[in-house]
């Protein structure tokens, strides 16, 4: 008389726990992955965000020396950017340093970028 073996109750669990662990990993690495995909996006945007500021005074005006802050928003997102503007030995010659954080986020910059700015005759 042969017995046809199965798989006990406690095989079972045993399988099941090592199921749940490696699904448990597997959605972690996915939520992180995720994560950093938003966190990427964010700070490339907040990129543009400070290269269009400084492109604005490469473009022809020269900022007031000093420190400006304004908000704008890029890909949908709301930014806050700081710049701090000073002299140079050139009189007609600005450095242009901006900073870019997520408006509702004070703190915690995503870019920065340095840049020069000229009167142009």
């Amino acid at each position: 008389m042969a017995f046809e073996r199965g798989f006990t109750l406690v095989e079972i669990l045993v399988a099941l726990a090592i199921f749940g662990v490696a699904l448990t990993a597997a959605l972690r690495a996915c939520a992180m992955a995720t994560d950093t995909a938003l966190d990427f996006r964010q700070r490339l945007l907040a990129g543009w965000v400070a290269e269009n500021r400084l492109a604005e005074y490469q473009l022809g005006r020269l900022p007031e020396l000093g420190e400006n802050t304004g908000t704008a928003v890029q890909g949908g997102i709301a930014f806050r950017w700081r710049e701090r503007v000073s002299a140079t030995q050139t009189p007609s010659q600005r450095r242009v340093e901006i900073e870019v954080s997520l408006a509702d986020v004070s703190g915690h910059f995503l870019a920065r970028s340095v840049g020069y700015a000229m009167r142009t005759p």
